[in-house]
């Protein structure tokens, strides 16, 4: 037998309530009931055998409610799609059980060694200490404005949206984007597409967009090929000097936007898609963390040796440090293994049972791109592109409808036919 006796509530403390940790909460909740996992894809069975477990499982997210990363180029430049993408946690069916509860706040610090953390309650305004069996490090990565908004209730958020699709409406000299990576073609491209009459132009310093990805040629000439297609301006080359403000005419700002080639534009709004993204791990002690704050992990997502109790605390989704590019999918199948084992950890304890841990392997560079109308997708199969492509990876909402539905946030997919 095991450390844990069968009596014990075990408690489960995940920091982060978007892809990762609600995936992770969810696909644990379904195990625990004897069901197979939402996303398990027939990996991973539920056992009417398993041991009844009583499970608290405790999420802390700075936000109120679950927002739709992926989608927020369109969120800020379409007011009725900003509704849809942020969405209350008290709103979310999947989420309203009695043993899963919602800190709106911060985790401050985590102690591996005595298993606690340190919360800062946004709501009773207070730092509580809460004791836990796992920790789930799932906060992702700090992105700065406008990449996300910066708002922590949805209806600030709204708020902060429909100011900056005032503003890009209403910019008789155009609005420019500065960085031809992935977050600066989506914006530029969603805001044209949203918004036809404005003179979008998306300027990038290097000969090639996508420049900081491990990705074929082939994929960025045909993401520039889109951009160009869906109405964007781009100047390639064009490394950013300076932006300077000059005087307003009818009550809108005006800039001056100076390249180090000599080249000017002027426009209303200047929105940088630049600045580098950096992981929210800063709770964590430094022994689980590298040189640039990724969480250190196992394959299985634990953390690596080097933490105590390591085998008792994971982490998943953008903060992991694993190959490949960052994205969604990635972290919502993190979320599905970490939930499986830690099942399978608890298991083990209770019974003896050698778990059975799902693992990750290489992930090579793959990338999905929405761009207007149509998408780019390449991986190590190849690239293809098109409006198929875009209803493929994306549908009609940049994915929102996908990820709700994969991870069955409207509840259990049984449960809603039944």
């Amino acid at each position: 037998m095991g450390s844990l006796p069968k009596a014990e509530v075990i408690r489960v403390l995940i920091a982060g309530g978007c892809y990762a940790g609600l995936s992770t909460a969810l696909n644990l909740c379904d195990l625990m009931d004897g069901l197979s996992p939402r996303m398990s894809r027939g990996l991973v069975e539920g056992s009417t055998d398993a041991p009844k477990l009583d499970i608290q499982i405790t999420i802390v997210d700075e936000r109120d409610g679950f927002f739709h990363v992926i989608g927020s180029p369109l969120a800020l430049a379409d007011a009725e799609y900003a509704k849809k993408a942020w969405v209350k946690f008290s709103d979310i069916p999947a989420l309203l059980r009695p043993n899963i509860r919602i800190i709106q706040g911060s985790v401050m610090t985590v102690d591996c060694d005595n298993k606690s953390a340190t919360i800062q309650d946004n709501i009773i305004k207070e730092t509580t200490t809460h004791g836990y069996d796992y920790f789930v490090a799932a906060t992702g990565l700090r992105r700065v404005w406008p990449v996300v908004p910066q708002s922590l209730t949805r209806k600030q958020y709204l708020l902060e949206a429909e100011e900056h699709i005032h503003a890009v409406a209403n910019s008789p000299e155009g609005v420019v984007v500065v960085g031809g990576g992935a977050v600066g073609i989506e914006m530029a491209a969603e805001l044209k597409l949203v918004k036809p009459h404005v003179k979008v132009t998306l300027v990038h310093s290097r000969d090639k967009l996508l420049s900081s990805e491990d990705l074929s040629d082939e994929c960025k000439d045909r993401a520039l090929d889109l951009l160009r297609e869906s109405g964007v301006e781009v100047l390639m080359g064009h490394r950013l000097a300076e932006t300077k403000e000059l005087d307003t005419v009818s009550g809108r700002k005006r800039y001056e936007v100076e390249f180090t080639n000599g080249h000017k534009i002027l426009a209303n709004e200047v929105i940088m898609a630049i600045s580098k993204s950096v992981p929210t791990t800063s709770y964590l002690p430094t022994s689980a963390l590298d040189a640039e704050g990724y969480v250190k992990i196992l394959p299985n997502l634990s953390f690596d040796s080097a933490s105590p109790n390591a085998s008792s605390h994971f982490c998943g989704g953008d903060a992991a440090r694993w190959s490949g590019i960052k994205r969604c999918g990635a972290a919502m199948h993190h979320g599905f293994c970490i939930g499986n084992n830690i099942h399978q950890s608890i298991v083990r304890d209770l019974t003896g049972q050698a778990p059975k841990f799902q693992e990750m392997g290489e992930v090579a560079p793959m990338i999905g791109l929405a761009v207007g109308k149509k998408a780019v997708a390449s991986g190590p199969e190849g690239t293809v592109y098109g409006e198929d492509v875009m209803q493929s990876y994306f549908r009609d909402d940049l994915g929102f409808t996908i990820c709700w539905d994969w991870m069955q946030l409207g509840g259990r997919k049984e449960a809603l036919a039944a």
